[in-house]
């Protein structure tokens, strides 16, 4: 940047909530002024909640400046873990491990169902916006493999009717979401 008045502040003020950056602010205070880099996970997952669930590079670049950290830093991050959306997807991510452990025990399978149940491939999200799958990496529940994640909860030891009953249950608690909020507007 050759502007040297330029409040790197600004950015992210404009594209976020004052809440929100209340909350970045709060992560950078705990951590040592010279340590600029550890708030950028949590700064990453306040802005990703505030943006439709996915990150974009205008995003990214916003939280680098912020932090006062190098862009590439946060790009870093964001591509690393798998809870960071670069691209828009559904109101429900279901992230499928298909690590060695799950792999072994069906994870394919698993991915296929999905593919087949919500007519949608890997990377893709459903017509209706609902739902995304995708691959990750290990999740650390190597013991109930195969397993998936759905927007923060786990679901172990799967079957197809387990994951068919998993893909009802979501539809029928954002349904009843959809109702209560009806009804309070």
């Amino acid at each position: 940047m050759t502007d040297f008045n330029y409040d790197k502040s600004l950015h992210l003020k404009k594209l976020l909530p004052k809440d929100a950056i209340d909350k970045i602010d709060n992560w950078i205070g705990k951590y040592p002024a010279d340590r600029k880099r550890p708030p950028i996970i949590a700064a990453l997952t306040i802005a990703q909640e505030h943006n439709g669930n996915y990150l974009t590079e205008d995003l990214m670049q916003a939280v680098a400046e912020y932090l006062d950290v190098p862009h590439i830093a946060v790009y870093e991050v964001a591509t690393f873990y798998s809870m960071f959306h670069l691209n828009e997807v559904g109101e429900f991510v279901i992230s499928v491990c298909n690590n060695i452990s799950c792999s072994m025990r069906g994870a394919n399978k698993v991915i296929e169902h999905l593919q087949n149940r919500l007519n949608i491939k890997v990377g893709e999200t459903t017509g209706d916006g609902l739902f995304t799958i995708k691959t990750v990496e290990c999740m650390a529940a190597c013991g109930g493999a195969p397993m998936l994640e759905v927007n923060k909860v786990y679901y172990e030891n799967l079957t197809e009717e387990k994951i068919d009953q998993i893909i009802s249950d979501v539809t029928m608690l954002r349904s009843k979401k959809s109702k209560s909020t009806e009804v309070k507007k």
